[in-house]
C-alpha cells in the first residue's frame, strides 16, 4: 500500500494520467489513426517507463527497509558566546541499548555543535539504518527534511537569498552519511520535556564548560 501511494502521488502519475486523458479523447473522437498520430505517444511510452523503474526503486527500497535495524538519534548542541567554547551531545537507542556521546571544540558556533552531533552519530552505525534523528534546531531539521541543503549545494552553496551558504565542510561531511540511511526527521522543542533531549543538552553544555 506504502508502495502504491508513493507511486499515485508522485508528479509522474499526474504526467500519466493526463496524456491517457488526451489519448482516449482522440482515439473516441477521430478513431484510431488519430491516435496513432498523437505527438506524445513516445513520450507517453517513456512516462510509463520512468514509472516502472520507479515502482522498482521504491519496491527495493521498501524491501531494505524491512531489513534494516531502527536506531533511534537524539542530538544537541550549545555554545557560549556564539561564537565561543562549545559542544555536542548524542544519545543512540537501538532496542534495549543505549549509547551516549559527546565532544567539544574552544571555538565554534551552535549550528556547528549541532551540525556536528549529527554527524558523529550517524558514523556509529555500521551498516544502513532506518534512523528516527531527533533535534530541536530548526537550522538542520529544516535544512534537512525540507530540501533545502540539496538546494544549496545544486546551487554552489548559495542560499536563496543569495547568501552564501555557512559551515559547508560540516555539510559536506554529513550528506554522504544522510544517503546512506533511511532517515526521518523530528524537531523536538528544546529544556521541555524529551529527556533524551535534555540529556543531550547536558552532555553539550558540560563538553563546552570544558574550554572555559
Amino acid at each position: 500500500m506504502k508502495i502504491l501511494l508513493a507511486i499515485l502521488t508522485a508528479p509522474i502519475y499526474l504526467d500519466i494520467m493526463c496524456h491517457m486523458v488526451q489519448f482516449s479523447f482522440r482515439l473516441f473522437c477521430y478513431g484510431p489513426s488519430s491516435a496513432r498520430n498523437y505527438p506524445n505517444y513516445r513520450s507517453l511510452f517513456e512516462i510509463f517507463t520512468r514509472l516502472w523503474h520507479r515502482l522498482n526503486r521504491c519496491r527495493e527500497r521498501h524491501k531494505r527497509r524491512n531489513s534494516m535495524k531502527n536506531v533511534t538519534i537524539y542530538t544537541d548542541g550549545a555554545c557560549s558566546g556564539n561564537p565561543g567554547p562549545g559542544g555536542w551531545g548524542a544519545v543512540l537507542k537501538y532496542g534495549a541499548h543505549e549509547r551516549e556521546l559527546s565532544g567539544g571544540e574552544a571555538q565554534t558556533t551552535n549550528n556547528r555543535m549541532e551540525l556536528t552531533a549529527v554527524i558523529e552519530a550517524l558514523r556509529l552505525l555500521k551498516e544502513p539504518c532506518e534512523v528516527e534523528l531527533y533535534s530541536d534546531s530548526k537550522y538542520v531539521i529544516d535544512a534537512l527534511s525540507k530540501g533545502w541543503v540539496y538546494g544549496w549545494k545544486k546551487k554552489g552553496w548559495i542560499k536563496s537569498d543569495k547568501k552564501p551558504a555557512l559551515n559547508v565542510d560540516l555539510w559536506e561531511r554529513l550528506l554522504p552519511l544522510i544517503a546512506a540511511h533511511d532517515i526521518r526527521y523530528h524537531w523536538v522543542k528544546g529544556h521541555a520535556e524529551n529527556e533524551y533531549n535534555n540529556r543531550c543538552d547536558e552532555l553539550a553544555v558540560a563538553e563546552s564548560r570544558k574550554y572555559k
